[in-house]
């Protein structure tokens, strides 16, 4: 085990050899305080963001490209929720839910995920530039939770058993906190050899699913409890634990109002002229990071 894991605004990655298994553990803090306060949502919607901004932090620490990007989006109808995007890249986590206030307003305190987000499916999409690879995946959103449709997606998508975890916090303080765990199935060895062949009931899976299943959701949210002693509790037993050097999360957007101007100087004058507000303005709204951008032309 590698001590010293940062306990907040983190990802590692974890093999477990002898169980041909591999996990991503991360836990956001800070980070995910400045995601949340440029929104301003209702506090069910708050809890589903963070909830998927953690998940995004697991699945995004699966890439191997450290240019590559992924996306995870939940487009939906018939519920409060209509659209939810959070993206990762170089360790930068965004995302936005769009929802409809009187329809979160007729629901219960709690929100269940069919209510959140009615019938719809969940994409995740991995970009690595560097190998010129695009992958997606699509899959219906079903379960009671998000870590269980995602776990839906590993299923259907990639054919790979894997088990999701997530927990969510506000503290009396006012900020959030949330972790997450994902284990995975390799039944060729460890991690970058090729899958030749997966069984939903290898032993050594149900073994890994059992142990990394019984993490609690206030240790997936103690800031006191560092990733890797989490991870040591959960596999104590084990022959073997590899922890990877801990990757640090922070929260990013990458809306740049020099490039947005430059393409909106390619419309004809005509164009740009319908754009402007009132005051004479163009303004360009980022949903990340919820700022508005004012464009003008000489």
């Amino acid at each position: 085990m590698t001590p010293q894991i940062s306990n907040l605004d983190a990802a590692l990655g974890v093999t477990v050899p002898a169980r041909h298994a591999r996990g991503r553990a991360a836990r956001l803090g800070p980070a995910l305080d400045a995601v949340l306060s440029a929104h301003n949502y209702p506090a069910p919607v708050e809890k589903l963001l963070a909830e998927a901004l953690v998940l995004t932090a697991l699945l995004g620490s699966l890439l191997k490209d450290p240019t590559g990007q992924m996306t995870l989006q939940a487009q939906t109808q018939g519920g409060v929720v209509d659209l939810l995007v959070c993206d990762y890249k170089g360790g930068e986590l965004r995302g936005y839910v769009r929802h409809d206030a009187v329809k979160l307003a007729d629901a219960a305190h709690s929100p269940s995920l069919q209510t959140l987000f009615g019938e719809g499916y969940l994409a995740i999409t991995f970009d690595q530039p560097a190998t010129d690879e695009r992958y997606q995946g699509i899959v219906p959103l079903e379960g009671e939770s998000l870590a269980e449709a995602a776990q839906s997606y590993f299923s259907q998508s990639e054919q790979i058993p894997s088990i999701v975890r997530l927990a969510v916090e506000k503290r009396p303080d006012g900020h959030w906190i949330a972790g997450g765990i994902l284990f995975q199935h390799l039944p060729e060895g460890e991690e970058g050899r090729e899958r030749l062949h997966t069984r939903l009931d290898h032993p050594d899976w149900d073994h890994v699913a059992v142990l990394a299943g019984s993490v609690k959701a206030e240790e997936l949210t103690d800031p006191e409890l560092a990733l890797d002693q989490l991870v040591w509790r959960l596999f104590h037993e084990e022959a073997e634990v590899r922890v990877l050097a801990g990757a640090p999360l922070s929260r990013g957007c990458r809306c740049d109002p020099d490039y947005v101007r430059s393409v909106i100087a390619r419309f004809p004058e005509e164009e740009r002229e319908a754009m402007k507000g009132e005051d004479g303005v163009i303004r360009v709204d980022c949903e990340f990071c919820s700022t508005s951008f004012p464009i003008t032309f000489a």
